[in-house]
């Protein structure tokens, strides 16, 4: 009875603990932080969803159980998003499916889809659910290294070229988070041409769909031609439009995929709960000006936060899409390792972030900063780091 769970003892320790702990420890000091650590949006969903949610659930016949795999009207909002957004036409019968959040969804389509000793590719650094989902599930990953100067195609050919059994799919995640990169519709052409050749599944996380700040929006996989034999997708209402809480995603494509995954589902849940479905199809077929306005504060504060950090010192690439900058450590603190510089930001200068090595040993040398403060949080902890970052000879010799 003291044997640790099998599936339990492949998970490591949780990198972000650590943070977390010391975080919660200042805070009961009655220490003022500014938290970039999480991607959780500080602002409510649109007036316009939460008062559609608050007429559902005024309906007493809403509160038995849902659908499990989403209530009809949702799947055609599902569809009609994909039609106005991607000129992608989906099936709402049969090629898409409403998640409890696409985190829920790509944990689900794991277990439906994976044989223990399966092969994933995983990009690396990535967020975890992306190759944890599947380790839970029994599959040994694979992880494609997503570094400056990586070659993607290069190093997806070398993964599949050195992996017995064959791969069974590979995780995409664009606009990236932790790194917040963006590809082309180029981009997936090459890799939908190639796992078709190679007979792999693709899984693409396209959560950050609406969260860019140039004019380049990002593509969806599925507008590539023959994608739909092999690729789902999944997006997410948590960025969009600020329902984190509410559990709300949706995976489309592949009709074998979205089966799977709608056959595990129904063993496993009713859904989410209707009035969230209800108000989630509202938000779809709404007004979408809330959605510039989302955009426009996100990129205001990205500017604020990198302009800022510039001039404190420490030079961050502005990103193009997502909530994130994934920010190089400072030159003079590169030796310590991004957990042990993001406790000593949180000490010295008040400031959570999440340390790159926590998304994969390929994000080491990187911490991840949420633009999730408003900007004037935003302008005093980059005022704190500056101030930390002048004492930075006084605080090297105390750690050394």
């Amino acid at each position: 009875m003291d044997n640790e769970f099998h599936r339990i003892k492949r998970l490591p320790p949780y990198v972000f603990a650590e943070v977390n702990a010391l975080k919660a420890k200042a805070r009961a000091e009655a220490r003022d932080i500014v938290d970039f650590g999480m991607g959780n949006p500080d602002q409510p969903p649109p007036q316009h969803v939460i008062a559609k949610l608050a007429e559902a659930a005024a309906n007493p016949r809403t509160h038995g159980y849902s659908t499990s795999r989403g209530i009809p009207g949702l799947r055609k909002a599902i569809s009609a998003y994909y039609e106005r957004r991607f000129n992608v036409d989906i099936c709402p019968e049969t090629e898409t499916i409403a998640t409890i959040g696409s985190k829920e969804g790509l944990a689900n389509l794991a277990q439906a889809i994976t044989s223990p000793g399966d092969i994933i590719l995983a990009p690396n650094p990535s967020y975890p659910i992306h190759a944890f989902g599947f380790i839970i599930a029994g599959a040994a990953i694979r992880s494609i290294p997503m570094l400056d100067e990586t070659d993607f195609m290069e190093q997806l050919e070398r993964a599949v070229r050195h992996s017995v059994p064959k791969p069974l799919a590979i995780i995409l995640n664009y606009p990236s988070n932790p790194t917040a990169r963006v590809v082309d519709l180029d981009f997936y052409g090459q890799v939908v041409d190639f796992c078709r050749h190679h007979g792999i599944y693709i899984i693409s996380d396209l959560a950050y769909a609406e969260v860019y700040f140039d004019d380049f929006a990002p593509p969806s996989i599925l507008e590539v031609p023959g994608a739909r034999d092999i690729a789902v997708e999944f997006l997410s209402m948590s960025k969009t439009y600020s329902m984190a809480g509410w559990r709300v995603g949706f995976c489309s494509g592949n009709k074998k995929l979205v089966s799977a995954l709608t056959r595990v589902k129904s063993y496993v849940d009713y859904g989410a709960f209707t009035p969230i479905q209800v108000a989630a199809t509202a938000a779809l077929n709404g007004p979408q000006d809330c959605v510039d306005e989302m955009r426009a504060r996100y990129r205001g504060r990205r500017d604020v936060l990198i302009n800022g950090l510039a001039a404190a010192g420490w030079d961050v690439p502005s990103p193009p899409a997502t909530m994130f900058a994934w920010a190089p450590l400072p030159k003079e603190f590169a030796h310590m390792g991004s957990l042990e510089f993001s406790k000593l930001l949180l000490e010295e200068a008040e400031v959570a972030v999440a340390p790159g090595v926590g998304f994969g040993e390929y994000g080491e040398g990187y911490v991840r900063l949420g633009v999730v403060e408003n900007e004037q949080r935003i302008r005093q902890a980059v005022k704190k780091i500056k101030g930390m970052m002048g004492r930075k000879e006084e605080i090297l010799e105390r750690l050394s």
